[in-house]
């Protein structure tokens, strides 16, 4: 993989997780849409679908990572960090282009929320926010889905048993198949079911920190704080268990 295919795989790749993602928090979440107050499983299954847009589309140029979580464990894996800075770059790079990409499609809607007896919290299209804030169990909650993420990525990479056969062109790595990009995207809806109310679960650093700077950025009206006092968990938390996933693997198999 050249340098230029990896971020171009990740930045594209990332943009579609992203425009899915904050695409389906406005969806539930703002006046005049279609598809208002749907509900925590709508929300899931849309995210879900982002990883699965997002990673077919990356996988045959950077083998898809869209997550700075998953690029530490597939390095601590492997013993290879020399690309890492540029698939988080690159990364970071997509999310905030797909959170734009979110905002001009409900830009209607957003614009619409101005009513301030009407209006409609917006932080939680873009970013994760606690239910209840406890900064050390809601570190404990992202570290933990986080790992319950990577940890079968990484497993569905080494299993050559599982799939249909290499996706053609892709270079080798966390996708083995295109079975397995499907099998991500499930686990996905899962960590959102079961382990998504706590924390909303961001399970992923660039997931939440660039929507959340791009909505700073913004011109959206009634928006708000972007409590940027909460904003180090969603990073920090799936940074660790992205680690931690990569030195079980590596400890366990």
């Amino acid at each position: 993989m050249s340098n230029a295919d990896i971020f171009l795989g990740e930045v594209i790749g990332t943009a579609i997780l992203i425009l899915f993602g904050a695409g389906v928090c406005a969806a539930v979440t703002l006046h005049h849409s279609k598809a208002r107050a749907s509900g925590w499983i709508v929300i899931t299954f849309g995210w879900g679908f982002g990883v699965l847009a997002g990673a077919y589309t990356s996988a045959p140029l950077s083998g898809g990572h869209l997550n700075p979580a998953v690029t530490l464990g597939v390095a601590v894996d492997t013993g290879e960090w020399s690309k890492v800075p540029l698939y988080i770059a690159a990364q970071m790079i997509g999310a905030v282009l797909g959170a734009v990409l979110a905002w001009l499609v409900y830009h209607a809607q957003f614009q619409a929320n101005s009513d301030r007896e009407n209006a409609r919290p917006t932080l939680g299209i873009f970013a994760t926010a606690p239910e209840v804030r406890n900064p050390l169990a809601n570190l404990v909650t992202e570290i933990i889905a986080t790992a319950a993420l990577v940890l079968p990525v990484l497993a569905l990479g080494r299993n050559a048993g599982i799939g249909i056969g290499p996706i053609p062109g892709a270079p080798a790595g966390i996708y083995g198949s295109g079975i397995s990009i499907l099998l991500v995207s499930l686990l996905v809806v899962g960590i959102g079911l079961s382990l998504g109310g706590p924390t909303g679960y961001a399970i992923n650093p660039v997931r939440d920190l660039g929507p959340r700077l791009t909505r700073a950025l913004l011109p959206i009206p009634s928006k708000g704080t972007s409590d940027w006092g909460y904003a180090w968990i969603p990073v920090a938390g799936p940074l660790v268990g992205g680690l931690l996933a990569g030195l079980v693997l590596n400890a366990a198999f």
